[in-house]
């Protein structure tokens, strides 16, 4: 059921992608993360017989369980949601990059766990550029002090940025939350020693084609992938 939508979907997503760059006349390529939360694991083994590595989960829990039945070796586990500072220990052997880097208390819990694991993690910084309460992650004014002081925390790497626009059809909406992301993103990458602008996180079903217009280098995809969630 997953490998069949997949196969028949994934080439129209990624015409998508290459609309939307051609449209905005960027280059480069834009890695697409399965979002398979929510799903069984069939879906990450339909990812991977798409040549889909990048999985995205939201919950500690469920990534436990997906990492128990599908493997660390064949999969690029990324967690995605709101990561507790309590659960830090547990989530660090599962993840390969945390997208939620939401909070300075979190980025200390984490190099604490990751100095005494001796493993460096690889981070993206949450930023909330559409102000909604009901989001996470800094508040642009406030983002560069607190990142100026994540990239001197040992073992944390930062990589990048994670935004989410609000759930709109608004176009001018959307574009501005990725858009403030995206300045946030190249000014530190010009201007903070030890932040790597490797990965710009934003996009997801309903909002992908804005988000690589506006420079997304990394969308979050689960169902234009795979199709409604079932309870």
């Amino acid at each position: 059921m997953y490998l069949s939508r997949l196969q028949e979907h994934l080439p129209r997503v990624r015409d998508r992608i290459e609309q939307a760059l051609r449209r905005s006349g960027l280059s480069g390529a834009v890695e697409v993360v399965a979002v398979t939360k929510g799903y069984p694991v069939a879906a990450v083994e339909a990812a991977l017989a798409c040549s889909l590595r990048r999985c995205g989960e939201n919950r500690v829990h469920e990534l436990e369980e997906k990492v128990a039945r599908a493997g660390r070796d064949r999969v690029e586990w990324h967690l995605i949601g709101h990561l507790q500072r309590n659960k830090a220990r547990r989530a660090l052997a599962l993840f390969d990059l945390l997208h939620s880097l939401d909070s300075l208390r979190l980025a200390v819990e984490l190099s604490r766990e990751a100095e005494r694991s001796g493993r460096d993690i690889a981070c993206l910084v949450q930023v909330n550029t559409s102000g909604e309460v009901s989001k996470g992650g800094f508040a642009p004014a406030e983002a560069r002090d607190a990142v100026a002081q994540i990239v001197e925390l040992p073992r944390l790497r930062l990589e990048g940025v994670m935004t989410m626009a609000p759930l709109t059809g608004d176009e001018g909406v959307l574009r501005r939350a990725f858009a403030g992301a995206r300045e946030l993103f190249e000014a530190w990458g010009r201007g903070l020693p030890g932040f790597q602008a490797r990965h710009l996180s934003m996009g997801m079903s309903n909002d992908f084609e804005v988000a690589v217009e506006e420079g997304s280098t990394m969308v979050r995809l689960g169902t234009v992938l795979f199709g409604e969630r079932t309870p």
